[in-house]
């Protein structure tokens, strides 16, 4: 078969036959349109291309890894609450430190239901500090479960310094 029997092959399509086929190409094109348009809709609203491409490149031109800034600004308004003076900004700075270093061990990998079966699995090589971690989380449970718990602000700051040394040693800052 040589290019000139293709030629004459396609010339002999009924004329009909060819009108009806440009239908089904044009439904095919129209179809291949929405599925493009939902990939581009899925990749745009998941985190998959910023997990395959983004992070990388952002670690790669600025030295730091992915999501440093936004954590350190998370820690930031954290301590900042110490300096408004008043006790339930106190108590709130330290449960979201809590929950700051939940957090950061979920996603480091660490498996648990909370933050204590979390640091069950923390070795004090990780973390050097871990006994008094667990003073700051009981210290957190008086917070969240005793109404009648007074929180100092040197008690509020040696709090935050124990999470701030764990989140250290876990290299987030």
């Amino acid at each position: 078969m040589n290019l000139d029997n293709i030629i004459s092959f396609l010339t002999s399509i009924p004329h009909q036959l060819q009108e009806n086929i440009l239908w089904v190409k044009l439904a095919f094109f129209g179809i291949s349109g929405i599925f493009l348009g939902i990939m581009i809709f899925v990749l745009t609203r998941t985190n998959w291309l910023r997990y395959l491409f983004i992070e990388d490149l952002v670690g790669f031109f600025t030295y730091k890894p992915y999501g440093a800034v936004r954590i350190t600004r998370r820690w930031e308004r954290i301590t900042k609450r110490l300096e408004l003076g008043s006790e339930d900004e106190y108590k709130t700075a330290v449960l979201e430190a809590e929950e700051m270093l939940d957090d950061v061990l979920k996603k480091l990998g660490y498996p648990g239901e909370n933050l204590k079966e979390r640091l069950e699995k923390v070795t004090p090589t990780t973390v050097s500090n871990i006994d008094q971690l667990y003073q700051a989380l009981q210290t957190r449970n008086d917070i969240v479960y005793n109404p009648d718990f007074r929180l100092s602000s040197d008690q509020a700051k040696k709090t935050l310094a124990i999470f701030e040394q764990a989140l250290r040693d876990l290299q987030v800052f």
